[in-house]
């Protein structure tokens, strides 16, 4: 008797199907998506949404990737802009990283983003990941990564969970950047209770590059092909932007380990130089990277960017588990993967170019005029929609804002309200207090585990207040940078920290 396991079939949930079962009940709620947000899907497609699409519409429209919640303030960034401020901007919002020019042809690219939720609950894998992705919107502007930094927030030191966060964070982030290369010039190590269970993990990313070789993630060019390449498509982070943006963590923390994904920087390594030798070459029209919601978001983004069409055919996907699902397939955030829109009389240069790395690449389809993603599985057609309302025209919200009353009495609380020591032995016990403050002391247990000179190019890193890189060796052209931030200043007034 055989004991090989048979995959289930899975039976693709079409658009013909969706329509002729507009009654059929779907987990909405159990992807993040509110009643009203899932009217709004079914009046937007004029039908239900079939399973694929509901999918794709509950990761985009998650407060991760949609900024429902705050992009009524995040706009303000655009809308004080002036000709000044734009002379050296070469890209802004709306790419993978903004670009500025700083002389003699050359650029530099930055990002910065958290991962706050996958950090807390698989600490190593969630900070690895963090600087993975950020080194891959990199990649994706068609410049070289030259460096990281860090800003790290964690809860009260003396809690036992804290030495958790604390020590796989750090781990994660040497580890990752250390194995890429990477030197980590600089960033800044805080304690706080006001984090305990919700530390911020944030990672930077510079990378150079020459001007000419900028590239953007919008596919144009009808018939050009889409190409996905880099590391396989596994069951690692499915619907990790839904579920690790919008949930709460009130209970069942370690049940959402399987959100988090798992990152690989040998695999990523090469995937740079892989990326860097396409564009030297010229094989590469858009390209985007893929990190939260995976292909759900590199498809939509590309088409919607480029305000064109595409057609994908998702049975090419090269799958590390035969058993996924398309849903689990298009919700996917496996690390290491790039999609590319390459001109057809390029693609053998460029699948010849991927080999050579040994960079597994597969076509997945086409760019089309018709204004539409389509996504076909298993012979039928699951995805139809606007690329827009997917990637960009997704719901906003103004939620209400109150003035907190407790503020009151954190803002009364200051140093005029500490007792005066009376003599040297109070004195000594207030100094001794200020001196043992985590927040004092030395943090070279933490930054002696990164390294800050690899490459070479390093002229300033910890503990100096700011890091500089070089960018030519002819000239000595350099940037610095810092990423420091007051979170008291901001916890007592917003507004004011933030400046």
């Amino acid at each position: 008797m055989s004991n090989t396991t048979v995959p289930p079939v899975h039976v693709p949930d079409t658009v013909e199907n969706a329509k002729a079962t507009p009654e059929k009940e779907q987990p909405y709620a159990a992807l993040g998506l509110k009643p009203d947000e899932y009217e709004q899907i079914k009046e937007i497609l004029g039908r239900r949404p079939t399973s694929g699409e509901l999918a794709m519409y509950s990761v985009m429209w998650s407060e991760h990737c949609s900024y429902k919640s705050s992009k009524k303030y995040l706009r303000q960034f655009g809308q004080k802009v002036t000709p000044k401020m734009q002379e050296n901007l070469m890209v802004g919002m709306g790419q993978n990283a903004g670009v500025v020019d700083i002389g003699e042809g050359w650029a530099v690219t930055f990002k910065v983003e958290s991962h706050n939720h996958p950090s807390f609950i698989e600490p190593f894998q969630g900070a690895a990941t963090g600087v993975g992705g950020i080194i891959r919107d990199i990649i994706s502007m068609g410049a070289r990564p030259v460096a990281v930094m860090d800003q790290l927030r964690f809860g009260d030191v003396s809690d036992p969970d804290t030495a958790r966060v604390v020590h796989g964070v750090v781990s994660g982030i040497s580890s990752y950047a250390n194995c890429l290369g990477l030197p980590n010039i600089g960033g800044e190590t805080v304690f706080d209770a006001v984090y305990q269970q919700n530390p911020l993990v944030n990672a930077l990313g510079v990378g150079v590059l020459r001007h000419e070789d900028l590239h953007l993630a919008n596919a144009t060019g009808v018939g050009n092909k889409v190409v996905l390449f880099g590391a396989r498509t596994g069951g690692d982070g499915i619907g990790g932007a839904s579920i690790l943006a919008s949930d709460s963590f009130d209970e069942g923390g370690p049940t959402k380990r399987p959100a988090v994904q798992v990152g690989d920087p040998f695999a990523e390594k090469v995937l740079i130089e892989c990326c860097l030798e396409l564009y030297r070459d010229e094989l590469v029209e858009a390209i985007q990277d893929l990190g939260a919601a995976g292909i759900s978001c590199a498809t939509s983004e590309l088409a919607a960017n480029g305000e064109s069409g595409m057609f994908i055919e998702l049975d090419s996907v090269l799958l590390r588990d035969p058993n996924l699902t398309a849903e689990e397939i298009l919700m996917s955030e496996s690390q290491e993967r790039m999609m590319a829109i390459v001109h057809p009389d390029k693609l053998d240069d460029f699948l010849a170019l991927t080999a050579k790395w040994d960079v597994e690449s597969s076509v997945l389809g086409e760019v089309t005029d018709s204004g539409r993603l389509i996504i076909n599985w298993k012979g039928g057609e699951i995805v139809n929609v606007d690329p827009s309302t997917v990637a960009v025209d997704g719901p906003v919200y103004d939620r209400p804002v109150a003035y907190p009353t407790w503020i009151d009495a954190l803002q009364a609380d200051t140093a005029a309200g500490l007792a005066r020591a009376e003599n040297g032995a109070g004195l000594r016990e207030q100094l001794l207090a200020v001196a043992a403050s985590p927040n004092q002391a030395d943090k070279s247990w933490i930054t002696n585990q990164y390294d800050y000179y690899v490459q070479g190019n390093t002229a300033l890193s910890f503990p100096d207040d700011g890091g500089m890189i070089r960018v030519s060796e002819e000239s000595g052209l350099g940037v610095a940078i810092a990423s420091d931030a007051n979170g008291r200043f901001c916890y007592l007034d917003p507004y004011a920290g933030a400046q």
